[in-house]
């Protein structure tokens, strides 16, 4: 697998590749880590809430939104780490940290002991998003680096897609202790496969110093880098409508529709949709161009949130409208993800690193964050849900709208060719 011309310098020395389908599905398991953390748990939300007698049933949202918050603010920190170190030796630590706090919410006494053991998980996590898309970056660039990513995307959203199945079934042969068994032992394994497999993607000679005054600038850098900063924005406002979704997903299906056993099948759904449009994506982005893509499907999530927001606010909304109108918006959000991380990316070069852990924090801190509050207003209707939807993607298309100059959907003469 030969490095991208752009992405690696001539004296950099030769390193083993893996082959493409190794690198795809490892950087997709180690990205997958954090998605199980995350949907493994929602059938075992209210047997965990009344393990702990949680009185107010949104605050078992707090479960996904503490894993989400750790995860985000721990990448600001694994990006210039992980660009000073190189990305193996980071990757391990992240791994290792990764299973004990899986431990650690086993054993949790009470359940403030646990949203705090679940942000500790999710911070460990934020390691093996960083990384991966740092060696992705450190190996492609472009157009090339968003079909890599596509392809990334299609096996990493398996992980939502069977996640709930597994974490059903085995509530019907364990408590929810079990499954972060499960996860610490997914972290075992993915510990042993990059030890064994993965080479260093960033050579001595390409690595950054680290203090302060190098990490506050190397930040600054990219902030200073138009889309860097523009995307970056946006990614957290359309992840804030992902979020929203997820951390009411169990409520939503079995308080709303009473869909019972088949919430899991039903939640599924959403993630094939997005691997759908992964797919597609990686398909038609080396000819058609990132923006092209990615702005005509942001177009596309704010007409469908807001005719959802519109049409839950007469009232009802039957089950078989608000599924195909949900599966219609996760589709146009499967164009969005990987070409968003790569226009961010390209301009960053040396600084992947940094680059990848500003982009994950907004992806997720920020979307955890906004996505937390969208759907803490739960209140037995799907209303304020996407009316949160209808707003954080008009404010991405604003915002997307602003960092091209008002020139959407129109290729860029560096990034885009």
């Amino acid at each position: 697998m030969a490095p991208d011309s752009t992405s690696q310098s001539a004296s950099s020395p030769p390193t083993r590749r893996l082959p493409l389908w190794e690198f795809v599905a490892l950087t997709a398991m180690l990205m997958a880590l954090n998605a199980l953390a995350i949907d493994i748990m929602l059938p075992a939300l209210p047997q965990m809430g009344a393990d702990f007698q949680v009185r107010e049933e949104n605050d078992r949202q707090l479960i996904i939104v503490s894993y989400m918050l750790g995860f985000g603010v721990s990448q600001l920190f694994y990006g210039p780490l992980t660009d000073r170190f190189g990305r193996r030796s980071v990757l391990f630590v992240s791994l290792f940290f990764y299973v004990v706090a899986a431990i650690m919410c086993v054993y949790a006494p009470t359940f403030e002991l646990l949203i705090w053991a679940r942000a500790f998980m999710g911070a460990s996590a934020g390691g093996s998003r960083v990384i991966a898309v740092s060696a992705a970056r450190d190996l492609y660039a472009g157009r090339q680096m968003a079909k890599v990513m596509s392809l990334v995307m299609i096996v990493f959203m398996s992980a939502p897609i069977v996640a709930p199945f597994f974490g059903q079934l085995m509530l019907k042969v364990m408590t929810w202790h079990g499954i972060f068994w499960v996860l610490a032992v997914f972290g075992v394994i993915m510990f042993l496969w990059v030890l064994l497999r993965l080479p260093e993607t960033l050579p001595k000679e390409r690595r950054v110093p680290l203090n302060l005054p190098t990490m506050f600038g190397n930040y600054l850098k990219v902030i200073k880098t138009r889309e860097a900063l523009g995307y970056t924005i946006a990614s957290g406002f359309l992840f804030g409508g992902l979020m929203s979704y997820i951390s009411a997903s169990e409520q939503l299906y079995h308080e709303v529709y009473d869909t019972g056993d088949w919430f899991a099948l039903w939640f599924a759904g959403a993630a094939v949709a997005m691997s759908v449009s992964n797919l597609i994506n990686s398909r038609l982005v080396e000819r058609l161009g990132m923006r092209l893509i990615s702005h005509a499907a942001l177009i596309a999530f704010v007409v469908i949130s807001i005719t959802h927001a519109v049409i839950a606010m007469q009232g009802p909304v039957p089950f078989a409208l608000f599924y195909t109108l949900v599966i219609l918006a996760f589709f146009c959000i499967g164009f969005q993800g990987p070409n968003y991380n790569a226009i961010a990316m390209e301009p960053l070069g040396a600084l992947a690193g940094s680059g990848a852990a500003l982009i994950g924090f907004a992806s997720s801190f920020v979307s955890a964050s906004i996505g937390g509050l969208v759907a803490r207003q739960f209140d037995g209707t799907v209303t304020p849900i996407f009316i949160g939807h209808a707003i954080v993607g008009s404010l991405a298309l604003i915002t997307i709208f602003i960092t091209e100059r008002g020139q959407l959907m129109k290729p860029h003469h560096h990034t885009d060719p």
